[in-house]
């Protein structure tokens, strides 16, 4: 056990993301017996053809990258020698449009912006496709738009239908033979035994192949349609845009050219357009052209690129080209390659099925070289060597089918797919639970997941913000108990509020929207939501000056610089800063406070203690905090940043954010289950505390650390430290990245991580499971994350974590039950052709055997839902066996017991059951092949439950379990008693299939007997396999 162990992490162990080329292509040579590799590889993508996609690909970015970043002169040096001179089709003409659509992609493409200048720029160029900057379009040109300029679609491979699955199924080459074989089987028998009976042993193994390939083909395609409906929902991506004067939300997919759409931090740039306005856009264009530096956009360079990323600012873009007339639609029509790379246990499973494969095929040989001896002796001892018939040929044909048979169950290439299969079954259910696994790997891997770091915002909380408490000149203000907010009104001076509220409109990333029922929406963050609700509150039916101020500059939020700060001109002359964030953050840039009187006044050491107290009162009550400060200034310098001291304090909000029900239930459940759940949070370390033990997060023994602390930590420090972390608030990007970094690399821990934010990727990318936020997170975050949690919701990731470890056992309970099936079937046919020169279990019977463990068992225990006991036991870790010693001592219990009821049967079956007769060997070994069958569907109910006694406790909730089973047992019925012509089997009595049923039970009192006999484990954790030690009471049976 301990050498096969070896073997297999030796030749058969890649990481769970981002396997390299070299450990791909180890695995897949030591891979040495392959029934159908069409089969067994048709998910994953061929390595070479991989790497042939990806040099096409970087050929592609650097003819990009060369369009893009030469010299301007050259560029309008090639325009002249080369310009193209466009004309307009009956079409676009027809349309109402004065630009085609070859040169409206080819501006934007090239940067050329003479061409841009020679249609008027972008006001000319939207006046050519009828598009409104302020309005959009209008909803009734879409299919007119799309006709003229395309659909926002790629050019994709078309999906396979069911009898291309049937066509990869035919590809195993075991089948292949055997049908050669029974080809030959019904040409000899009709010669010697005429028709119809000579061509009924070849006819029952050409319909059980036929059964078994669309039973295979069936499964198959049903996975692929499962996998597909996943794939649509992976490439939902939403986007905001402006239609008849409304702001909307749509797919990209819907996308067309004059769209006018608003771009934030984080989004992906779904078409290519041009630059409308905007505040500090900054793109990341390394996926479009590989270059890293990200590019700054403005009316002087206002190109943009579909597949790029928005880096940092915001923006709005009119749409120019959609679909494949862009750079990025063809870069996509360029991968051949889809599907992913094998998961660790597909991998590792592979390699089970090599050394199981390897093992069958010997004893085939054997089987059928003892069978041929045999027959050879004794045709030499009765006939003589030299005198040959026909029914010889059929008889060593026999033999030959029986050994290629044993291959066909001995090779085990359901191990593998019934990952696969699991999977996607899982994957699909997780759908349900507003989970979307981008990646199959992840699935099996959170069940591994020891560690969980998660943000405290829209997961461990509602998301739904409202202002709760404000402080401004000294006042404290409570809006918890329905206080209208008007209230301020009476106990604050005008000035102040004046300023107040143009802090508040001005220093903003939302905006009021006038819906289609006319309503007034607020779009942006929760927490800029809550504070654009507030004002609108505030300013009641006040006179709208804090509005008239002109925006000059915007830097806005990011979780690095944890503020957002404008600068304005002020309506009546002079120029005015804006800061708005973390509290603590902005009460370091203020050296000034505003008085009742609206007056900025030194910030004294007393007055700036009092406002500490404040914000750490909030942010005891779980109220999370921000400071407002402005700054007046005589005159603004636009090629600098807004400044970032010699700022006067507003006011201090508290924001209340509730903790989601059930996150105190999930986080016990995690902790029940051995997984650690640690906050990782941007927020006031009071804050993030508070939260922490609302949630069971932070206890008495845990630490609270701020992130500037903890990164100034040495790596020795930080190993003493890093167990005890519960909590870390004021955290930057990086912070999370060390943390999830030496997790992994110190403890050897499996770790999860949440994310939502563009500076999230890196963690995300780095953790062994990136979880992003469907709700809150840009695409460049759910582009990194391995599962997007589509509801933001804490409960949901713990239902990852739940699939995750149903899927291992289930995928453990599947290798054990047929690994149990191999073991006897090559031995039962390996002794029996030693003693006695016959097979008792023909080509057809085993087939069906084979069917019986491979798919229909994969179905039947690879789909088991999960159970709460799965949650009450550590994770598996790293490097631990996969078959573990409980399921050694299973599968042996079970194949000695069969051996020998099976033996008992062959050798003295007649003698013991009084069989006489012409049929007594036909019928012993009718009796031999159903109480195998029955030893098998017994044993698959014991395999439901590995260590416990209790194997039907919720059979029934599982009705995919229970058809399977019942599905077999009506089969075996109809094979024995009405196709016995094709099957070789003859008709039993009653008492003869009471006596099978009964062989077949006892294997449950034989799992009882055997589960009851200790394991030793040889590691730390007591529980690999993930069960309780059998209780002593009735309860935990």
């Amino acid at each position: 056990m301990e050498r096969m162990n070896r073997y297999l992490n030796n030749n058969f162990d890649i990481p769970a993301k981002n396997p390299s080329v070299e450990a791909q292509r180890k695995w897949r040579e030591a891979l040495k017996l392959v029934k159908n590799s069409r089969r067994r590889f048709r998910m994953i993508p061929d390595i070479d053809k991989k790497i042939e996609d990806q040099e096409k690909r970087q050929k592609i970015q650097e003819k990009i990258r060369v369009a893009l970043y030469v010299q301007q002169a050259a560029i309008h040096f090639i325009d002249a020698a080369t310009k193209k001179d466009y004309q307009l089709s009956k079409e676009v003409v027809e349309a109402g449009f004065y630009i085609s659509p070859n040169e409206l992609a080819s501006i934007v493409i090239k940067h050329d912006m003479t061409g841009l200048k020679r249609h008027g720029g972008i006001d000319g160029i939207s006046r050519k496709i009828c598009a409104s900057l302020k309005d959009g379009i209008r909803m009734s040109d879409l299919s007119m738009r799309q006709n003229i300029y395309g659909f926002n679609k790629y050019d994709e491979k078309p999906s396979r239908n069911f009898w291309m699955f049937v066509w990869d199924a035919l590809h195993d080459l075991t089948l292949i033979i055997l049908m050669v074989c029974a080809l030959l089987s019904v040409v000899v028998g009709l010669a010697t035994e005429g028709w119809p009976k000579g061509m009924y042993d070849g006819l029952g193994i050409i319909l059980s192949i036929f059964l078994v390939v669309i039973v295979t083909a069936v499964s198959d395609y049903k996975q692929s349609l499962q996998f597909k409906e996943l794939d649509k929902e992976k490439k939902k991506i939403f986007i905001h845009v402006t239609r008849d004067g409304s702001r909307q939300k749509i797919s990209i997919y819907d996308l067309v050219v004059g769209d006018v759409v608003h771009l934030s931090i984080g989004d992906q740039v779904p078409a290519d357009g041009l630059f409308i306005s905007g505040y500090s856009l900054l793109i990341d264009e390394s996926s479009l052209s590989g270059e890293s530096e990200p590019v700054y956009i403005s009316q002087e360079k206002p190109f943009l690129l579909a597949g790029t990323k928005v880096q940092d600012g915001s923006a709005k873009m009119l749409v120019t080209s959609v679909g494949m007339h862009t750079e990025w639609g063809r870069l996509m029509g360029t991968l051949s390659q889809g599907g992913e790379d094998e998961t660790p246990l597909q991998v590792k499973l592979n390699g089970v099925a090599n050394i199981i494969g390897q093992i069958g095929l010997l004893f085939a040989g054997l089987t059928f070289l003892v069978l041929l001896m045999r027959f050879l002796i004794d045709k030499a001892t009765h006939g003589g060597l030299l005198n040959w018939y026909p029914k010889d040929a059929l008889a060593i044909l026999n033999y030959f089918a029986i050994a290629v048979t044993i291959i066909v169950v001995a090779v085990p290439e359901g191990l593998p797919l019934a990952v696969t299969l699991s999977l996607a079954f899982a994957m699909k259910k997780l759908m349900d639970d507003k989970a979307l696994v981008r990646h199959l790997s992840a699935c099996e891997t959170m069940g591994s997941a020891s560690c969980i770091c998660t943000d405290k915002t829209g997961t461990l909380t509602t998301n739904h913000m409202v202002v709760d408490k404000i402080w401004i000149c000294e006042v404290s203000k409570s809006f918890s108990s329905n206080e209208p907010v008007e209230d301020l009104n009476a106990v604050i001076a005008e000035e102040v509020l004046s300023i107040l509220l143009q802090c508040i409109f001005e220093n903003t990333s939302s905006e009021v929207v006038r819906g289609k029922d006319g309503k007034n929406n607020i779009l942006g963050t929760p927490t800029e939501a809550a504070l654009l609700d507030f004002g609108l509150m505030l300013e009641g039916d006040r006179d709208a000056r804090h509005r008239l101020c002109t925006k000059l500059k915007v830097e806005p939020f990011n979780s690095v610089k944890k503020k957002m700060s404008v600068l304005v001109q002020l309506p009546g002359g002079g120029f005015r800063s804006f800061c708005k964030g973390g509290s603590e953050i902005i009460l370091q840039m203020c050296d000034k406070i505003i008085d009742g009187e609206g007056n900025s006044i030194p910030l004294s050491e007393v007055q700036e203690k009092n406002v500490l107290d404040v914000i750490n009162n909030f942010a005891s009550e779980a109220l999370r905090t921000l400071c407002f400060a402005f700054k007046d200034m005589d005159e603004a310098n636009y090629g600098e940043d807004i400044p970032n001291s010699g700022y006067t304090l507003i006011a201090v909000f508290g924001i209340k954010d509730p903790v989601r029900p059930g996150v105190r239930d999930a986080v016990k459940t995690c902790i029940a289950a051995g997984i650690t759940v640690r906050m990782v949070t941007g927020d006031n370390i009071n804050t993030a505390k508070a939260i922490a033990k609302e949630c069971g997060i932070l206890t008495d023994d845990g630490l609270a650390i701020e992130g500037p602390e903890f990164r100034c930590k040495s790596p020795e420090e930080m190993k003493d430290l890093i167990p005890k972390i519960q909590v870390m608030a004021r955290s930057l990007p990086l912070d999370k990245h060390t943390l999830v970094t030496n997790l992994r690399s110190m403890f050897r821990e499996v770790v999860a991580v949440t994310g939502d934010g563009t500076n999230d990727a890196p963690a995300l990318h780095e953790s062994d499971i990136g979880l992003a936020m469907g709700i809150a997170g840009t695409e460049v975050a759910k582009e990194s994350a391995d599962v997007i949690v589509l509801d933001d919701n804490f409960t949901t990731i713990i239902n990852v974590a739940r699939w995750g470890r149903a899927v291992y056992i289930n995928i453990q309970k599947f290798v054990q039950f047929q690994l149990t099936v191999n073991v006897v079937a090559l031995i039962v046919n390996f002794v029996s052709a030693c003693i006695t020169g016959n097979a008792p279990l023909t080509a057809v019977q085993l087939l069906w055997v084979n069917m019986i463990m491979d798919t229909l068992g994969a179905l039947a225990l690879a789909t088991e839902p999960p159970n709460d006991e799965m949650m009450q036991r550590p994770p598996v870790g790293r490097g631990e066996s996969f078959i573990t010693r409980t399921m050694w001592r299973n599968i042996i219990g079970q194949s000695l017991y069969q051996l020998v009821i099976l033996g008992v049967l062959m050798f003295s079956g007649k003698r013991i059951l009084n069989m006489k007769g012409p049929d007594a060997d036909s019928t012993i070994n009718t009796l031999i092949f159903n109480s195998f069958v029955f030893c098998q569907v017994f044993n698959e109910i014991n395999s439901r439950e590995m260590d416990k006694i209790n194997v039907f406790r919720r059979i029934l909730s599982n009705w995919v379990f229970v058809a399977i089973i019942t599905a077999t047992v009506i089969f075996q019925v109809i094979i024995v008693e009405f196709l016995g012509t094709f099957a070789s089997t003859v008709r039993l009595t009653w008492e003869h299939w009471l006596l099978s049923v009964v062989l077949g039970s006892i294997s449950m009192i034989v799992a009882v007997v055997l589960k009851c006999i200790p394991v030793e484990s040889g590691k730390i954790n007591d529980q690999p396999n993930g069960y309780k030690p059998i209780p002593n009471g009735p309860d935990g049976v």
